[in-house]
């Protein structure tokens, strides 16, 4: 009797837990009006932009600081504006800066919440033209636009809350297996917002004038900087550089006039 008992109070708080962390996700429901995408998102604009200001230093410390060369910068923010006033990104809410990392090692490139990206010198510096440092920052644009960083928190959300309730329900094996689909799945919305991201790349790019083929050459870079070594797409955060290239190829027939 008392480990019916038990059972029953785990199922509850099974219960109650995961029915919370639904309710929370599936009620803040709003189609983005520059992507037209249906999304699950609890920030609002103005508290994505605060975010992101208050991480933005935080994440220049850890590659090393901003990288000192002031005609180098000018060249990052002349192509990030031109990017975002010759596109639907001027409309948005957000606040754009751009930031030009000395970290000379790591070949990367990222966006906060609200507008604040940045691109190392690792990767400026293999970049062989305007254009391509354009398919970057347009890329990283369109996680702002498309609010990738606020779904994706609503997402891991409603993951955490899913596996904290069957951990409280019983955990063991199950709590395992709730951890490990819970981040499959995040990854594979991760992939799905890259792919989206480098479709508006090409419509910024197109938008501002550059040549979104130099976006391909972009993906050879970092397939190249990958040495070979890569883990299976689906265990991955980033869909393929090849994958990635059919994709952007076929947004340019899309979107060229």
């Amino acid at each position: 009797m008392r480990r019916r008992g038990n059972f029953k109070i785990r199922l509850l708080i099974f219960a109650g837990i995961a029915l919370f962390s639904l309710i929370k996700y599936w009620s803040n429901s709003e189609v983005n009006e520059y992507t037209g995408k249906k999304q699950h998102i609890t920030l609002t604009p103005n508290q994505e932009v605060r975010m992101g200001l208050q991480s933005a230093p935080r994440m220049a410390q850890q590659h090393g600081g901003l990288y000192p060369n002031e005609e180098y910068q000018a060249l990052v923010d002349k192509v990030g504006n031109r990017l975002v006033n010759s596109s639907i990104a001027k409309n948005t809410p957000y606040r754009y800066d751009f930031h030009l990392l000395r970290d000379p090692q790591t070949i990367n490139a990222f966006a906060l919440p609200g507008g604040q990206v940045f691109i190392t010198y690792a990767l400026f510096a293999k970049l062989k033209n305007e254009d391509q440092l354009a398919g970057v920052l347009g890329h990283e644009i369109g996680h702002v636009v498309g609010r990738h960083s606020a779904e994706r928190m609503a997402k891991q959300g409603l993951t955490q809350g899913l596996i904290t309730a069957v951990m409280a329900g019983g955990g063991g094996e199950a709590g395992q297996m709730a951890t490990m689909i819970g981040n499959m799945v995040n990854m594979k919305y991760g992939r799905q917002d890259e792919l989206e991201s480098d479709e508006l790349g090409v419509r910024f790019m197109l938008d501002a004038g550059y040549r979104p083929e130099e976006m391909i050459g972009v993906m050879q870079i970092l397939k190249a900087s990958s040495g070979g070594k890569r883990v299976p797409e689906f265990q991955s955060t980033h869909p393929d550089p090849e994958n990635r290239m059919e994709h952007i190829k076929a947004a340019i027939k899309k979107y060229r006039k």
